[in-house]
């Protein structure tokens, strides 16, 4: 219902609801990705190629047994997950605060995603920092723990 603000009275229109569609397609192609996971096992070498940082470097990337541990996940093995890729926990829960997020402002009528404001800039900078150090300690002799299974 609209009101002349001429006379004072407020504007009062509901949100657009179309904005949804963004995060929703994002939604469905990550539950595609994860049923593609399940179905297609990562532990076979091969089946969903090679790690370009691997092969060209020998050395694991922060990534590597990534998509093994998404794939236990998706079996509800969540501590081969991990042992998968550690940090494979933390990041999924972190782009599911993400999607939520954007998804309730995007229903609200704001569709533009945006990272919260309590994560300040320079925690970016922490968990590339962390990212780093991750990568060069499942690399070395003393953090062979850390090396995907």
């Amino acid at each position: 219902m609209l009101v002349d603000t001429a006379l004072g009275f407020e504007s009062r229109t509901r949100p657009n609801r179309w904005g949804v569609g963004l995060p929703l397609l994002v939604g469905a192609g990550v539950a595609a990705g994860f049923a593609a996971l399940h179905f297609r096992d990562p532990h076979v070498e091969g089946s969903w190629g090679l790690c370009p940082f691997q092969v060209l470097t020998g050395y694991w990337c922060p990534g590597c047994g990534g998509l093994r541990g998404l794939h236990n996940l998706t079996d509800g093995r969540v501590l081969d997950a991990i042992q998968s890729n550690v940090l494979i926990v933390p990041l999924l829960l972190g782009f599911l605060a993400f999607w939520s997020v954007w998804l309730v402002r995007a229903w609200r009528g704001n569709p533009k995603p945006r990272l919260p404001k309590v994560l300040p800039r320079s925690a970016l900078w922490i968990v590339l920092v962390l990212l780093f150090a991750f990568t060069v300690l499942r690399n070395t002799p003393w953090g062979t723990w850390l090396a995907p299974v």
